[in-house]
Parts: structure tokens; C-alpha cells; sequence
């Protein structure tokens, strides 16, 4: 180390030394100023109960008693010890500006502060002080320390308690009102004032007079003065009052209760609660209603009501059953219900079962009356509960469906009897067109014959009237056609199946015969149908060949579409041929009905149409303008895989 640094070290050690020195000669000083009263500080301090200590003026401990000593946590005396190492960070502005306060008016009153102690705890104190002066000069503080952690705790808790009550009360869904002795309000909620249209928020409310409150709002009752006198009357019998209902002049029902409050066995006031009871009480209505409609249904459907045990023992049984069985009310008590039914115990195993599970269930069985009689019932059970949840047996409702069954049974006869008779009468019709079309193909041959017997000889008039006679003979062959097909579309041997109608379409297009002035468009992709394949394929053929026919125009259009509606497709033919005036749109259906008498119309085609869509659950209509053309539109059914 070099001679300079040498004297500099010596130099600030000198300066220490003379500091240390006027310290001590400070606390020396302060040490003799104290000396006359230091006796009277410690008799002081030692007879105060409370805690109780002195300080200078920048906060060491001069002296303290015991109970100051506790609270702080110090050991021994704490003499020396400075209170401001107590203090948290954050509050040292506030001791600065209190302790100023302090020194400015000499005393300071219900200081609080935070402090943390030597031994790591939390406290909070209660501080009273006051300036220490020796001839009009302060010397030091003075103060009575108080420990409140505990009871700012309490009182903090009190204050939580208080907002979460405050919190309950203000979302319940009951209106509440708390009233003193003197029948002032001490507490309500916003529900109360919501319930009887009260402008005023709940903290506005409190020390209103409820009776004068009660005399305004009296209007909103059915009963207004009874509504007030009742209120009197049971303030005046001071006993709770539960479920009290109250109707009001815009159909609301309320249902109220009242406490009455004691403390320490004096009355001290009342506690009332207004809930809003209109949904339960129209439910209670509609419940009595229901109860009264059914139990009326079940005794004009001649139902009967038979309540079993859990070993089926029958317990209840109604007059409608007894009718139904021929029994007596003597003769079904505590019978068991198996003897009066014909089932196997593979069944019954299996309803009980259903039963014991808690599940309702609906099945057939054979009754035997007591007359021995043999009948056919519908039977629906479900379980049966007591008041508890408890399942104590079954309830059965029983209706006589023999006259039913044997109804069933008489269509299953019928139903059979038509299919033979349809049979029949299909095979009969191929049989009579068979036997009507062989001798009308014979005229034609015997006709052609003739003409080619006498080729040259015959006059003009008997040509005209031989190929007169080949025409009608080939129009009856086609009525006679067509006859056929309308009388077999209601008949058909194979089930519906997947139809492609775009492919259907486009195959007619190839087919037909289409003049060449004519062009037919396919606006949108045709659906997949379920149907009938053949009978689709003659629904189309017979619409676009009659928009063929009818087309009168140079240039002739025809539009097919489609579009797919919820539950059904609702396809559409349209074309720019002569039309249909509107009084002919219901008749063009009928058998035999053609609006332009030709050679190659019987008048049968539109109406294979509508029993072809009929066949498939549809409808058929068309919109027509004369000279504008037409359009034909039906509609077949979806299945439920999307397709109709």
C-alpha cells in the first residue's frame, strides 16, 4: 500500500472517530436531560396496565413496560430498539405523515398501523401518543399500544359475513322485507321491489314506513283492504305464518310467509317473504284438470283399473273392471291377477321383469270373465310408487279390444279374398282382351283379303269403306289396349325398388318418335325414385307423348324439371302447344275424356297417369293457357333413405 492511500485511510478514520465522538456527547446530553425524569418515566411505565412504552424522536425505545413487550415480541426490555424496523414498506409515508402530526399538534388519537415483529408475525395495533416536553421543548413520545388483530380479523369476517348475506338476499328469488319493532324497514331486496313495481332501489328503501307502503300498494291485490287487515292481524298474533296466498289484480299469485324476530325474548321484529307463485299454481290447476280429464277419459273408453302388489295380488279395482270381468269387488281382493289371465310363465317372467325395472309396458292377453267367456284385452302397466320412491306394485289399464281383433280378423279375410278376386279379375281382363283382339285381327285379315282378291275391280266408294273399316278395327285394337293398361295399374308383382328417372327419360327420348321441329330439354339431373319401374316408365312416356301430340307451334318445346320439396320430388312436363282452357283441367283425367277426338286418342292415357301417381302416394294437376301451352306437374312421395 502506497503512503497516499496510507493518509487517506487515516483521514476517514479520524473522520469516523470525531462523529463517534459527537454522538456520544449527544447521547450523553440526552442521557443527563433525562436523568431527572427517568425515575418518574419508570414509575410510570411500570404501573400502567396497558401496554405502554417511550421513545425519542427518531424512534428507539427508551423504556416499555411488559404488556408493550408482548405485543411487540421483544426480548428482555427492547431498550434500544428501533419501532420503525416494524413498519412495512408501504406504510412508511403514513407513520412519516402521522408522526409530523404528532410532533405539530402533541398528541395523536386511533392511530392504526400494520406492523410486522422481530419474530415474523402480523399485528395490527391501536396507537394513542403524545409529545414528552421538558421546558417547552419535545423530548420524546409517549403512547398506549393496544393488539386489535384479533378484532380487526372479527370485524373483517363480520363485514365478509354481512356482504355475503347482502349477496344472498339480493339474488334470491323471493321477495324479502325485514321490519324493526316499529314496523320501519330494515332490509329488502330488489325482487321486493320488483314484485310491486317499487321505482326506488333497496338502499333507498330502508327506513320507510311499511304501513304507509302497505296503503299505497294495497291496489295491486284483488283484496286490497283485506290485504291491509291482514297484515295488522298477523303482526298482532306475533306467529309465523307459512304459505299464505295472495292474488293480485294482474293475475299474479303470490305465496308469503312472516317470522316474527326475538331477541333475547323480546319482539323486535318481522320478517316477511314474498314469492311469486303464478307458474305453480296454474301448474297445480292444470294438474287437477288433468287428473280430471283423464279420469274422466278412462271412464267414457270403459277402461278398467286394476292396482297388484308385488306378489299381484289385486289391491284396487275399479267398476269398469268388475263390468269388464263380471267379477265382484269381494271376489278380486287379494286375488292373485294370473288366474283371471291365459299367458305362459315365460311371459309373465318376462312383464315382471319389465316391471321390476321400473319400465312401463303395453301388451295383448286373454281374459277369462266369470262367466267363462274368452276375450281379447289391451293391457298398459307401469309401475306404482309410494310417497317415499318406494315401488309397492303395478297399475294396469285394461280396454276390451275383442270386438276389435275379430274385426281384424274379418279385413284379413277380406283382404284375402280381394287379392283372389283382383287376381281373378286381372287374369280375366288379359283373357277378354285376348278373346276381343282375335276376332278383330280376323275382320282385318279377312278385309285385307278381300282387298287383294279384287285389286282392280272394286270401286272408289268400297276402298274408301273397306280402309274405313281397317281404321276402326285398328282404334278398337288400341281402346282395347289401353282398356287393359288401365285396369292392370293397380297391379303389379314386384316389390318398389330404386328407379332411375334420368336414365328412364333419356332412354324415351331415344325411343319416341319426335318430329324433328321438336326439341325436349332436361332442365335439371333427374332424382332417384322408389317405385315401380314399368309403371314410371308408362307415367313418363304418356305425358312426353301427349306434349308431342298437342304441340301446334313451328317450333315446339318441351321442358322437363324437377325440384325436391321436404317429402316429396314434384316433377313438371311443360311445352308451348295449344293449351287447355280451365274448364277442361278436372275432366282430361276421366276414362274416356280427350279433348281432340284423333285417330290415335281413346281418351284412357291421362287417366293411366293419374293412377300411376296415385299408385306412388302422389298427386298430379296441370297449369295451362290455350295458345300458350301447358304444364303438367306430379309429385312421388320420398322414402326414408331420401329417395321417393
Amino acid at each position: 500500500m502506497s503512503q497516499d492511500e496510507i493518509d487517506i485511510l487515516k483521514q476517514q478514520l479520524a473522520k469516523e472517530t470525531a462523529a463517534r465522538i459527537a454522538l456520544e456527547s449527544q447521547l450523553l446530553e440526552m442521557n443527563n436531560r433525562f436523568e431527572d425524569s427517568k425515575n418518574f418515566l419508570q414509575l410510570g411505565c411500570e404501573s400502567i396496565v396497558d401496554a405502554f412504552l417511550i421513545m425519542d424522536l427518531t424512534g428507539n425505545i427508551l423504556n416499555m413496560n411488559e404488556s408493550a413487550r408482548k405485543i411487540l415480541n421483544l426480548k428482555e426490555n427492547g431498550i434500544g430498539y428501533n419501532l420503525m424496523a416494524m413498519v412495512n414498506a408501504n406504510d412508511f409515508e403514513k407513520v412519516s405523515f402521522s408522526f409530523k402530526q404528532l410532533l405539530k399538534e402533541g398528541i395523536l388519537t386511533n392511530f392504526e398501523l400494520k406492523i410486522t415483529t422481530p419474530l415474523q408475525q402480523e399485528k395490527i395495533v391501536h396507537i394513542n401518543a403524545n409529545v414528552v416536553y421538558e421546558n417547552g421543548e419535545a423530548i420524546a413520545a409517549q403512547g398506549i399500544i393496544r393488539d386489535i388483530t384479533k378484532e380487526k380479523e372479527a370485524e373483517e369476517k363480520l363485514v365478509e359475513s354481512e356482504n355475503r348475506l347482502a349477496t344472498v338476499i339480493s339474488n334470491l328469488d323471493k321477495g324479502i322485507l325485514l321490519e324493526d319493532e316499529n314496523r320501519n324497514i330494515i332490509v329488502t331486496n330488489s325482487k321486493f321491489c320488483e314484485f310491486f313495481n317499487i321505482p326506488l332501489k333497496p338502499e333507498q328503501m330502508v327506513g320507510y314506513d311499511c304501513r304507509a307502503a302497505a296503503e299505497q300498494a294495497k291496489h295491486l291485490f284483488k283484496e286490497s283492504d283485506a290485504f291491509v287487515d291482514r297484515i295488522e292481524e298477523i303482526i298482532d298474533g306475533c306467529e309465523m305464518v307459512l304459505g299464505e296466498e295472495l292474488e293480485m289484480t294482474d293475475g299474479r299469485v303470490f305465496e308469503r310467509d312472516y317470522v316474527p324476530v326475538f331477541r333475547d325474548g323480546e319482539h323486535k321484529g318481522h320478517l316477511w317473504t314474498y314469492k311469486d307463485f303464478t307458474l305453480r299454481r296454474q301448474y297445480r290447476e292444470n294438474l287437477d284438470q288433468e287428473r280430471l280429464k283423464y279420469r274422466n277419459v278412462i271412464t267414457k273408453m270403459s277402461l278398467g283399473l286394476v292396482e297388484v302388489d308385488l306378489q299381484d295380488c289385486i289391491t284396487v279395482a275399479n267398476e269398469n273392471f268388475l263390468r269388464m270381468s263380471g267379477y265382484s269387488s269381494e271376489e278380486l281382493m287379494g286375488l292373485d291377477a294370473k288366474n283371471l289371465f291365459k299367458f305362459d310363465q315365460k311371459f309373465m317372467e318376462e312383464k315382471r321383469e319389465n316391471r321390476d325395472q321400473g319400465l312401463t309396458d303395453s301388451y295383448e292377453i286373454k281374459m277369462i270373465t266369470k262367466a267363462g267367456e274368452e276375450r281379447d284385452w289391451l293391457v298398459s302397466v307401469a309401475p306404482n310408487y309410494d310417497s317415499t320412491g318406494n315401488m309397492i306394485g303395478s297399475i294396469g289399464i285394461h280396454l276390451d279390444i275383442t270386438d276389435v281383433k275379430s274385426l281384424e280378423r274379418e279385413k284379413v279375410n277380406l283382404l284375402e279374398a280381394l287379392e283372389r278376386s283382383n287376381n281373378e279379375l286381372e287374369e280375366y281382363a288379359h283373357i277378354v282382351s285376348h278373346d276381343l283382339k282375335s276376332p278383330l285381327r280376323s275382320i282385318n285379315a279377312l278385309v285385307s283379303w278381300i282387298k287383294d282378291d279384287n285389286k282392280g275391280t272394286l270401286d272408289a266408294p268400297t276402298i274408301q269403306n273397306l280402309g274405313l273399316i281397317e281404321t276402326t278395327l285398328e282404334r278398337m285394337e288400341h281402346l282395347i289396349s289401353d282398356i287393359l293398361a288401365y285396369s292392370s295399374v293397380g297391379f303389379y308383382e314386384n316389390e318398389k325398388e330404386p328407379v332411375d328417372t334420368q336414365e328412364i327419360v333419356q332412354d324415351l327420348i331415344q325411343i319416341l318418335y319426335i318430329p324433328e321441329h321438336i326439341t325436349i330439354y332436361i332442365l335439371k339431373p333427374l332424382p332417384v325414385v322408389f317405385g315401380h319401374k314399368t309403371k314410371i316408365q308408362q307415367l313418363f312416356q304418356n305425358l312426353i307423348s301427349n306434349a308431342i301430340k298437342f304441340i301446334d307451334k313451328d317450333k315446339g318445346l318441351i321442358y322437363i324439371s324437377v325440384e325436391e320439396l321436404d317429402d316429396c320430388y314434384q316433377f313438371s312436363i311443360q311445352d308451348n302447344g295449344m293449351g287447355i282452357e280451365k274448364k277442361f283441367h278436372n275432366k282430361i283425367f276421366k276414362v274416356f275424356h280427350a279433348l281432340k277426338k284423333s285417330d290415335e286418342s281413346t281418351g284412357i292415357g291421362l287417366s293411366i297417369v293419374q293412377k300411376i301417381v296415385e299408385l306412388h302416394n302422389g298427386k298430379i294437376w296441370l297449369e295451362s293457357k290455350p295458345n300458350k301451352g301447358t304444364t303438367f306437374l306430379f309429385t312421388i312421395k320420398k322414402g326414408s333413405n331420401g329417395t321417393a
